[in-house]
């Protein structure tokens, strides 16, 4: 089992006058990056398809982000352009090649990998405008090396990384940085519940004997949407405890 250590300390980020999108921010690594915004300051609109338990904090909007006119008219709601989106909705659908199904395999590419085409695509402009703007992909470092079962999620976070890059190079000269977060096993609470020889296999796989928590992901996120990383475009930060290495 993973080491049991104290959660990590929470960076001190200001994210005041700050209008944040999180997709897929009604649980899990989403919520925990919702609610560091939400702590930092930030104006936090939480993007998914199941209304969160708690909503005190946090503006929800029900909504498909892989149907791209549903995207458009979410946007439309907005008064003012968001500052900040972090692309976070993410499902799995896990089958080796052989048995995965023609609507497992569309599923997990349209949510995972049409879905934050669609959220770019609709905030770059309006970001542009403002002549700022800060995005940050999670993908995942099955992307990177694939893993068995996963042909469907690891080619979606593969491309998700693509077009982290391709954003970058795109939106640069617009004020806009576009970065990516690639972690793999996260002590949620979901993934808590996995057989024990599950996660023990995730250790041995690591150098750090601790896997990361959620706020491990979100202390990423929030320095790279944050000042300190305005030089930063383009680039993929695995939070892993060194299991790619």
């Amino acid at each position: 089992m993973p080491t049991q250590s104290k959660l990590p300390c929470q960076p001190r980020f200001d994210f005041r006058d700050h209008r944040a999108i999180v997709t897929g921010g009604s649980r899990g690594i989403g919520w925990a990056i919702a609610d560091a915004l939400g702590d930092a300051g930030a104006q936090v609109s939480v993007f998914d398809v199941d209304e969160p338990d708690r909503l005190e904090k946090h503006r929800f909007v029900r909504i498909d982000i892989a149907d791209s006119n549903s995207v458009r008219a979410a946007m439309a709601e907005f008064s003012k352009a968001p500052t900040l989106l972090v692309n976070n909705a993410g499902i799995t659908r896990d089958r080796s090649i052989a048995k995965m199904s023609d609507t497992d395999w569309a599923t997990v590419l349209n949510v995972n990998l049409t879905g934050s085409f669609n959220m770019i695509r609709a905030v770059a402009p309006r970001m542009a405008e403002q002549g700022f703007g800060r995005i940050v992909n999670i993908t995942s470092i099955n992307g990177l090396r694939g893993k068995f079962g996963q042909a469907n999620y690891s080619a979606a976070k593969a491309g998700l990384i693509g077009l982290t890059k391709t954003a970058a190079r795109e939106l640069g000269s617009k004020g806009i940085t576009v970065n990516a977060v690639a972690p793999r096993m996260v002590m949620t609470d979901m993934v808590r519940m996995l057989p024990e020889e599950i996660l023990v296999a995730a250790v041995d796989e690591a150098v750090l004997r601790d896997l990361a928590e959620p706020q491990d992901v979100s202390n990423a996120v929030l320095f790279l949407l944050s000042d300190a990383a305005r030089c930063i475009t383009g680039e993929i930060l695995r939070v892993d405890s060194g299991q790619y290495i």
